[in-house]
């Protein structure tokens, strides 16, 4: 038994560090000891390289997004790869790596899959429930309605419970939807009604001319959306925007009633153990910076945008 200093000694045969005595101060032993499994769950201990490989694809990807000259459309071939290559890391069951169910992933992987995903595809979604907003046609303006009201009329738990419980009842028997998947769907849902307000105010702050002139190019409908009305739209938008990005980004952490380890979930965790439960400041402050890091680079790369578009 050896003392390691800050209220611990290292014990056992496997080196376990543990609280010895009363402390006073911060105690961030607690940290390297926990390290892994705050940032992994209970994925496989010799398999994690593989969801740390996944969480630097997932870095890499908003970096080369975030380069206005990659902004070309090999990039969305990239993203496309770069998502499958995760699916592979994650998963495995090929080429030698080795199957790891949905329910043993945690940790930061898994909020940063469900903050991308829900995103990714919870932005395009917003774009046209914002047009189906404006639209002319009364049967898609009231369905787009609906849609928006009903979603923003309830809270984010609430549909993460639906997704858990009452989307089951509504499948074949014998068809099974894998609980990250249906919170993910839940997400996409939440985060497209948010986004599609926020996107309409855009469209109402294009000047009326900006359509009048497209009208006179002969330009189609969607033609002149995408050419010149909702890049100016956006424009428009673009604080509000990632506001709400960063919003659903923190959000994540719902997903804990569901029984899905996100970043904090596996963090409260951690410290179940009673000999930890004294360090939990130091893995929440932990964790608040990663949580800090993600959303502060959100914001200034919102900033930078803003600046470009003036």
């Amino acid at each position: 038994m050896g003392h390691l200093g800050c209220g611990l000694e290292r014990t056992g045969q496997q080196h376990r560090r543990v609280p010895r005595g009363p402390r006073f101060g911060a105690c961030w032993a607690v940290i390297p000891e926990k390290f892994r499994f705050i940032i992994f769950g209970t994925y496989p201990y010799d398999e994690q390289w593989r969801p740390a490989a996944a969480t630097l694809i997932f870095i890499a990807l908003f970096y080369l997004s975030s380069r206005r000259k990659l902004w070309r459309r090999e990039l969305v071939f990239v993203w496309a790869g770069a998502l499958i290559l995760i699916a592979f890391l994650m998963w495995g069951g090929i080429f030698g790596l080795s199957h790891v169910s949905q329910d043993r992933w945690g940790g930061l992987p898994v909020t940063l899959i469900l903050a991308t995903f829900g995103l990714a595809f919870g932005f395009p979604l917003g774009v046209f429930v914002a047009l189906g907003r404006r639209s002319k046609l009364p049967a898609i303006r009231s369905l787009c309605v609906l849609y928006v009201e009903l979603i923003r009329g309830v809270p984010l738990i609430s549909l993460l419970f639906m997704a858990s419980v009452m989307f089951p009842l509504f499948m074949p028997d014998g068809f099974n939807v894998d609980k990250l998947l249906r919170a993910q769907i839940a997400i996409v849902l939440y985060a497209g009604a948010y986004l599609a307000e926020v996107i309409r105010g855009g469209l109402q702050a294009v000047a009326r001319g900006q359509h009048e002139a497209a009208d006179a190019l002969g330009l189609s409908y969607w033609q002149k959306n995408r050419l010149i009305v909702l890049p100016q739209a956006i424009r428009h938008v673009i604080p509000p925007l990632v506001n709400t990005f960063i919003a659903f980004f923190k959000d994540t952490s719902l997903v804990l009633i569901i029984g899905i380890f996100d970043l904090l979930t596996t963090a409260k965790t951690a410290i179940i153990d009673p000999a930890w439960q004294s360090f939990g400041i130091e893995v929440y402050v932990f964790v608040a910076l990663i949580y800090f890091a993600f959303c502060f680079a959100m914001s200034r790369y919102s900033r930078h945008l803003e600046a470009q578009g003036r």
